[in-house]
């Protein structure tokens, strides 16, 4: 970026509170989105692509975004998912030698509008404090009056399905065919970084799109089924909880992650809830209740599964915890091979403390007496 002087730019949320910064690369333009944040050091290019952030406003919270540039390699889907950047430093300029590209390139060939100079730390502070809401970013300053009537007419995220708008529209596969195990996964926004842990554990794995039918699932003969991360509500996602059901009953192994995870607690019974503000960042701590040992975890979610419906049902168990407000971080089916984390154990950026999930998940494959189904 040349050097000059930057463009104006505004934090509109949707009580009418305006945070001012400045517009990166001094693009004009308008975002809407539920604005969050993401507390983690590094990983910004993950979360940028991470499909469970479609629609979001991001906030990063570490002071400089950028300063490490881009690469190729380091995406977990095929396009940026967020729909815009709240930042405090922005650097146009990068030093790491194993980059391809500068932050700021990477975002003009997605189209995404960015606004930096703000100060996040207020910002945060306030979403914590007022929770998740709506907002926009945006250099139309004259507009405010305007921005705030768009505003008022965007939906909640809670009702919101979205896993329409990131899942794969056909299924695909990922790995190598003559691979020793097959996983059938629900795309309902899963992440390359859960593919490849999945295939480095000789794993061949067929990806459905989000409102597949059990039965086209079962077609393809998986050892065992798995069921992805991914953005908005769970509760609207009916296809996915009634496939979830099957999935289940079949006695094959199941393991959700995230919205996975709210998927199969509803498919038990279990109701969700949106949170406050939500848990986003890459040093998370967890308690395995379990083992008795503690974690830290890569997560993002903006929804969480009842605790008290999950202690009352005697079909399940609890096997994590957050050890910060207490929330489910995981459970297991006590008399079936089905188990979910409210977390990332792929942690692309992140702790790999969680990682042995994905060997457990192969434990019960590989001691499976079914045959597959």
């Amino acid at each position: 970026m040349k050097y000059q002087a930057k463009k104006n730019a505004i934090v509109l949320l949707a009580d009418g509170t305006i945070f001012h910064g400045k517009a990166v690369a001094n693009k004009q333009g308008t975002a809407f989105g539920e604005v969050c944040f993401n507390t983690g050091m590094t990983g910004y290019q993950e979360i940028f692509t991470d499909p469970s952030y479609f629609g979001q406003l991001m906030v990063t919270t570490n002071a400089h975004i950028g300063n490490y540039g881009t690469n190729v390699d380091e995406v977990e889907s095929e396009s940026v998912k967020i729909a815009g950047l709240i930042c405090r430093n922005f650097s146009y300029t990068y030093s790491r030698e194993l980059a391809d590209k500068s932050l700021e390139d990477f975002l003009e060939e997605s189209a995404l509008f960015a606004v930096s100079d703000v100060d996040t730390r207020a910002l945060v502070s306030y979403i914590r404090d007022n929770g998740a809401m709506n907002a926009a970013i945006s250099t139309e300053l004259d507009n405010i009056e305007g921005l705030k009537k768009k505003l008022a007419e965007m939906p909640s995220m809670e009702g919101l399905e979205l896993a329409s708008k990131v899942s794969t529209s056909e299924p695909y596969f990922f790995g190598e065919a003559n691979a020793t195990y097959k996983i059938a996964a629900l795309d309902i926004g899963i992440k390359k970084n859960i593919l490849r842990n999945l295939a480095k554990r000789d794993a061949y794995i067929k990806v459905f799109p989000y409102n597949s039918t059990f039965e086209e699932m079962g077609a393809f003969n998986a050892d065992a089924y798995f069921i992805s991360n991914g953005p908005g509500d769970p509760e609207p996602l009916t296809d996915a909880i009634a496939c979830a059901k099957k999935m289940i009953a079949s006695d094959r192994p199941v393991f959700g992650i995230c919205l996975g995870h709210q998927v199969i607690a509803l498919a038990n019974g279990v109701s969700t809830y949106k949170m406050h503000n939500g848990h986003r960042g890459i040093n998370h701590p967890i308690m395995n209740l379990q083992t008795g040992k503690g974690e830290i975890t890569s997560q993002n979610h903006g929804f969480a599964i009842s605790r008290e419906d999950t202690e009352a049902n005697t079909d399940l168990e609890i096997t994590h915890l957050h050890l910060n407000d207490k929330t489910v971080a995981g459970i297991q089916m006590k008399e079936k091979d089905v188990f979910s984390v409210q977390y990332h154990p792929e942690a692309s950026a992140g702790p790999h403390d969680a990682e042995y999930l994905f060997d457990k998940f192969f434990g019960m494959i590989k001691s499976s007496s079914t045959q597959p189904v």
